[in-house]
């Protein structure tokens, strides 16, 4: 087993892509004592509608589990 890495300072943002996509995000050591609570307070969410056509089977599950939670099954 290897050990853990910890993350490089990159000079680039190239070169932050072809690290995360050439290096497996378990393999690496993330500090969290040093993380910070972030708000983006301007932020808009998506009211972009998409139509999706599960399965008879899965529409059926989606169903039950929306009722579960009392939500529409639509959302």
């Amino acid at each position: 087993m290897s050990k853990l890495k910890s993350i490089p300072t990159f000079k680039t943002e190239a070169e932050e892509r072809s690290f995360g996509k050439h290096h497996d995000s378990k393999q690496i050591t993330i500090d969290w004592s040093k993380a910070e609570s972030v708000r983006f307070p301007n932020m808009k969410h998506s009211t972009t509608a998409i139509s999706i056509r599960p399965a008879a089977g899965s529409a059926e599950q989606i169903k039950i589990a929306a009722n579960k939670r009392d939500v529409a099954y639509q959302s």
